[in-house]
């Protein structure tokens, strides 16, 4: 088997270990140990890329049950039993804030008979904007932006996030008044559940001034709307949240497993930190691959954006990663995979970047100086031009990203 067939196939077995119907199936039995008192019901608020498909195994456990599902592009069709809105991702939208304030209105509905049964997966962040008070939808976007191109990792981003938010950090468990469990699908490295979609039924990452000195360290604090800094100034007060069932039903480790039991082995690195410098671990591992080996990785790597091409952390990771390899070449024929789990990289539509030794020449036999495009982080038309771009479409998933260097 081809270096690049054999890359794809382990990626796509990691991507099918983290089905969310299956995982909602895997907790269901602990979730209806705690059912509805005398005169409750069961509502179910599905969230993330993984929401509909979350939302449908539950309701077939639980018929009649309500059901409202928020999630992005492309994972929005409908689904019998429930409402389903669309809410922009990776940049929170004007359809996002009227899904909060869905949310927030059908929680407070809620009364202690009743169970909220909440699934969570990843995107959340983006998809569910509830702007602390004073605060509008735009100062919101432009916070997101700056995060998104600060070069923080995701536990970062979503400090600041719960601190500028009135759902996430634990907001969904102050409005309401009916219990909550929670299935959680991670897509975060290390499984933090504060951090899986800013934690909406979960204690927030850290309060305020901890949000505020992070702004500083990115160098973002004097470019976020004056709405934003009043918010982190104002000192936390926060009344002790209710307590609440979260219940972790699948991972980004859960799919690496899946990746070696099909014939990888796990690599010594996680795949996280600057995309330069993960670039350059894994192929630092290359030489001494054993012929036929496939090294699987797993996590959440991050980008500071310096340019205002097309592309994402996968793309980019795959891109730099050749050039790497271009530079110490090996004596053996490799591919290199790096795809997001959801079937989306960035802003535009690909999931990632399948490389090998040739890329780099293909790229610019394209036309295309791959340097200058990763300078302009332009690495979707790039790999696009070396044959190199991995699209899958909407996976129905989402468990953080997913790699694997292969040796033929």
């Amino acid at each position: 088997m081809r270096p690049v067939d054999r890359a794809m196939g382990l990626i796509r077995a990691g991507i099918a270990a983290a089905d969310p119907a299956a995982a909602v199936r895997r907790g269901m039995a602990e979730v209806l140990a705690d059912p509805p008192g005398p005169g409750g019901r069961w509502q179910v608020i599905a969230l993330g890329k993984a929401a509909r498909a979350m939302a449908e195994a539950a309701l077939a456990i639980l018929p009649g049950a309500g059901a409202l599902v928020v999630t992005n592009a492309g994972n929005d069709a409908p689904l019998d039993g429930a409402r389903v809105l669309r809410a922009g991702h990776p940049q929170p939208d004007a359809e996002g804030a009227a899904a909060a304030a869905e949310v927030e209105d059908l929680l407070r509905a809620t009364t202690p008979h009743d169970r909220v049964l909440a699934l969570i997966s990843g995107g959340g962040s983006a998809m569910l904007p509830a702007p602390s008070p004073g605060m509008t939808l735009a100062d919101k976007q432009e916070v997101n932006r700056l995060l998104l191109g600060s070069g923080a990792d995701i536990a970062q981003v979503n400090l600041i996030r719960q601190n500028l938010s009135r759902l996430k950090g634990g907001g969904w468990l102050r409005l309401s008044p009916g219990p909550i469990v929670a299935l959680i699908l991670s897509d975060v490295p290390g499984d933090d559940l504060r951090v899986i979609a800013s934690g909406p039924t979960v204690a927030p990452v850290g309060g305020r001034a901890e949000a505020m000195a992070l702004a500083r360290q990115l160098g973002i604090w004097d470019r976020m709307p004056e709405t934003a800094r009043a918010a982190l100034l104002r000192p936390d007060g926060n009344p002790a949240l209710p307590p609440a069932r979260n219940i972790l039903v699948g991972s980004n480790t859960i799919s690496v497993t899946a990746m070696v039991e099909g014939g990888a082995t796990a690599a010594p690195i996680p795949l996280e930190g600057d995309v330069q410098e993960c670039a350059a671990e894994i192929w630092r591992l290359a030489p001494s691959l054993a012929p036929g080996q496939a090294l699987a990785l797993g996590g959440e790597t991050t980008v500071r954006l310096t340019g205002d091409g097309m592309g994402g952390r996968n793309q980019e990771l795959a891109l730099r990663l050749a050039l790497l390899a271009e530079a110490r070449p090996v004596d053996f024929d490799w591919a290199f995979a790096s795809v997001g789990s959801d079937g989306r990289d960035g802003p535009g539509e690909a999931a990632g970047g399948l490389v090998g030794p040739g890329t780099p020449a293909a790229i610019r036999a394209g036309g295309i100086d791959p340097l200058a495009a990763l300078a302009r982080n332009d690495s979707t038309p790039a790999l696009q031009a070396g044959g190199a771009l991995v699209m899958t479409g909407p996976t129905g998933t989402n468990v953080a990203d997913l790699a694997v260097l292969v040796r033929a």
